[in-house]
Parts: C-alpha cells; structure tokens; sequence
C-alpha cells in the first residue's frame, strides 16, 4: 500500500465531527456535557454531548455508526463553529489506527511536515491544510528552477503569512526576479475573526500593529488587550498642566472574599441584548391599576371546564388572551423598526412572548401566530414553553421572531416594574402581584383583588395615545372578562 492510499484510507475510517451552527448564525457554543468518551461504541443519531449557544442549550447527534476515537474538547470549553469536536473510528475491526497507515506513513509525514504543522482554521481565517501532495514540476530546459526559500516564501505571502527569512545562497545561484511584490498587500492584511476586528476598533487599535500569537498568525482578543494596555498605561503620562479634576474611586476588590463568574452563553446574549435595546429604542413606559377580581373568580371557573382539563390554568393565561384581544383592537401596535431602510413594517401576525426564568437567565420563547389560537390552545402551548424553558431545553427557533412580550413579575411579589423592549418588539407589558386591597367597588371600599399593570413600547413605532389606548384596554378586559368574548 502507498502512502497515499494509507492516507486515504485512514481519513475515511477516522471521520470527524465539527461543531455545527446550531441556529441563525451563532458563531460559538459551549460543551456542557459530554455522554461520551474516548473508546465508546456510538450510532448514527446517538446524542454525544450538550452545548449551550448564546440562545439555548442544544443535544447534539453524531452522524457516524463507531467507536469514538477522541474527544477534543473538555467540558467547559467555547468552541467555534466548524471546529472538529470529536473523531470517531469508523471501522474499528480493523486493528489499531496507528496500523492503518503502515510503514509508507513515515515518508508522508516527512515530506508534509509543513501542512501538518498549520491548523485546520474556519474559512476567511486562514488556510486550510492541504489534503493532498502537488508533484514536483517538471523543470524546462533553460529556464533555472526557484530556490526552495522563495518558493516557500510565496507560498507563504499566499497563505497570509509573513515570509521566512531566505538563507544565505552561493553567488553562483541566479537572483530570482522581485515576482513577490504583487501578493505583499494580502500579507498586510492582519488576520483576525470579525468579533476581534470590532474589539479592536472600539479600544483604537490597528490590527497591524498587534503581534498575533494565534494559530496561523491570527489576532486573538488576548493580543489586542496586550496591545491595548501600555497605551492605556501612557496616557496619564500625557497632561503636565495641573487642573483640578474630580478623581473617580477606584473599584476596590477583596479576592479573598469575592467570586468571580465569566458570563456567557445565555446571559452574555441576554446582557448585549438588553443594552442595545435600552439605548436604541426610545422606551416609555405608563402603568394602570386595576380590579381583577372577577378575573381571578373565573379562572377558578375554568380550571373545573372539562374542556381545559388536564391544561395549565392560571392569571397569565387570561392576560395573555387579554393582552392579545387588545392588539386585535390596535393593530398598529404590532410593528417593528427597520433601522436600514429607516421604514415602520406592520405585522398582520402575533408572536406572543413569555419571559420565562431558568438557571441559565432569561429566556423569551415566543408562542407562533399566538392571536389566531383558541383558549384551550393558547393554555397548552404556554404551559408547554414554560416548562421546555425551565429545563433550558428551547431551541433558538423557539425564541426568534417574538412581536410583544409578557412578563410576570407578580410570581416574585413585585408589584410592577418598568420592563425593556426585546430586541425588535414594539411593546412589553409587566404583570405585577395580585392582592387583596381596599377598593371603592359600586359606591363601597371594599376587599378587592387588584394588579398593577406596566406597558413599555418603543415610542418610534407607538405615541402616547395609542400605547394609552391599548393598556386601558388589556385593564378593561381583565376588569370584566366577559368582554373576551363581545371584543374578542
């Protein structure tokens, strides 16, 4: 057997498994759980580990029937997208995978040994190693053949890398022609992934002046932060005019006592979400208090219907529908804003979200075309989402395309709040507790259960009245439900 055709055969017994993108684009996940190890038999859709996105956790299956051959990645560990995370033996009857190759392996290696040194990188990053060997070219008669130092020093401006110094050549050799100089741009450009080309212009560094460290020659976060910090450190060497200035406090910190957390995955997103939303969409926010006792008296009703037997009743159901009936009468309220083409787009659907806590943060699963479902309906699929979300089981698809948003903050005892839009959504309403308080109810104080009821919405797409309009509404059908069925 050639040493090509051990290689052949060894890359198809060994098949590897890149971490996919899982959902809308994410760049990275984390390896929370592996089901597997090293020497283990798995099957074609046999779940080998859990990795969480910036969205949700997700199970991940192997395409492969084997034995796993290595796992890459410890537990813990955020990966890129399209990095290989597990090898698995194909064909493990066939001896040891050091046998596969034989003998012809040991010239292969020799020969390659500067592919095998790169690393395999995503694409727009780097060069792939090459799978495959070009033959030497047959030299023409008269025409002097490259040195091995220029050859390897355009392959390098090629690949993106710096060129190797040439070694010092006998006299006798020709100078080769300056033919390098038209790829020298390509070199310049320093190598870096999209997320530290921004790092970088936020903090004021040029790429070209970082020194990467990176595999391949690419810039890493750690690289501009190294190139960040002296010029940190030089500019209050820079006035010598004193001019009295308030001096902000320095952040004192105790490690002995205090814990430090890296925020990722959910929460990260969550974070990032949050502030663009608060800084980009200009929120207001009003609030309304009302009697929702004979909202409360009907949902004790409903939880005895045969209809909705077995389903998760509760308030938030009521005010869902609630909050639903009031967009069906307001239907400019169910918008976004198109930053790009500066327009308002109007949704003639409702993808009604819940704001749901999990050990992982926040989570916001929306329930699809929520205006157009049945009572019974709407019940099963909030119970449905909540319960998926707290086992931080929702998939990204889940929590993409939401159009308003619920969130309940009475669970906490909370009597209201003033809630953040969701990222391209008009509006957000904030359920507080439900107490008996006293109420002038048909001309007496009397016991009452009453809420506190908070509407948020982006004032570009809704004005005072309209935003008024719609809260006054959700508070007149929780008032007295039965105009559930007169406005619905």
């Amino acid at each position: 057997m050639t040493a090509g055709t051990a290689g052949a055969a060894h890359t198809q017994r060994i098949r590897e498994f890149k971490m996919p993108d899982v959902g809308e684009g994410l760049t990275e996940a984390e390896i929370l759980k592996w089901y597997v190890k090293a020497g283990d038999t798995v099957a074609d859709g046999q779940v080998v580990c859990e990795v969480e996105t910036a969205k949700a956790a997700v199970e991940l299956p192997i395409p492969y029937d084997g034995v796993v051959h290595a796992l890459h990645f410890d537990e813990g560990t955020t990966v890129d997208v399209g990095t290989v995370i597990i090898a698995v033996d194909t064909d493990p009857g066939a001896g040891p995978v050091g046998e596969a190759l034989g003998e012809a392996a040991a010239p292969a290696e020799e020969d390659d040994a500067e592919p095998q040194g790169r690393q395999a990188v995503l694409v727009g990053y780097g060069a792939a190693p090459s799978s495959t060997k070009r033959r030497a070219r047959k030299q023409q008669p008269g025409v002097p053949a490259q040195s091995e130092p220029v050859t390897a020093g355009l392959q390098a401006e090629l690949n993106g890398h710096s060129a190797p110094a040439p070694a010092a050549t006998p006299a006798a050799v020709p100078v080769a022609p300056a033919a390098p100089a038209a790829v020298v741009p390509v070199a310049e450009r320093p190598l870096a992934k999209p997320p530290v080309r921004k790092l970088a212009k936020d903090l004021g560094i040029d790429l070209a002046t970082v020194v990467p460290t990176g595999p391949g020659g690419v810039v890493t976060r750690d690289d501009v932060y190294a190139a960040a910090a002296p010029a940190e450190a030089a500019a209050p060497a820079a006035p010598e005019v004193a001019v009295p200035t308030a001096v902000a406090p320095v952040a004192a910190f105790d490690a002995a006592r205090e814990r430090r957390v890296p925020v990722k995955g959910v929460r990260k997103a969550t974070a990032q979400a949050m502030v663009a939303s608060a800084f980009t969409a200009p929120h207001v926010t009003e609030f309304i208090t009302v009697d929702v006792t004979r909202t409360m008296k009907l949902v004790q009703e409903l939880k005895q219907d045969p209809d909705l037997a077995g389903l998760r009743v509760n308030p938030l159901l009521l005010v869902a529908k609630a909050f639903l009936v009031a967009i069906k009468r307001h239907p400019e309220v169910n918008a976004a804003w198109d930053e790009a083409t500066q327009e308002i787009v109007y949704k003639d659907y409702v993808n009604l979200g819940i704001a749901a806590a999990t050990p992982r943060g926040l989570l916001v699963p929306n329930i699809k075309d929520a205006g157009a479902k049945t009572l019974p309906q709407l019940a099963s699929e909030l119970g449905e989402l909540v319960a998926t979300a707290r086992e931080g089981k929702t998939s990204p698809a889940a929590m993409s395309g939401g159009t308003v948003t619920i969130t309940n903050v009475g669970v906490f005892g909370v009597d209201t709040g003033t809630p953040i839009l969701n990222p391209g959504e008009s509006a957000i309403l904030a359920v507080g507790a439900i107490k008996l308080q006293p109420w002038v109810h048909k001309g007496k104080v009397k016991p009452r259960q009453v809420t506190t009821l908070a509407l948020s919405f982006d004032h570009r797409l809704i004005d005072g009245e309209l935003g008024s309009k719609l809260l006054a509404d959700i508070a007149a059908i929780l008032e007295r439900p039965k105009r559930l069925i007169t406005w619905g």
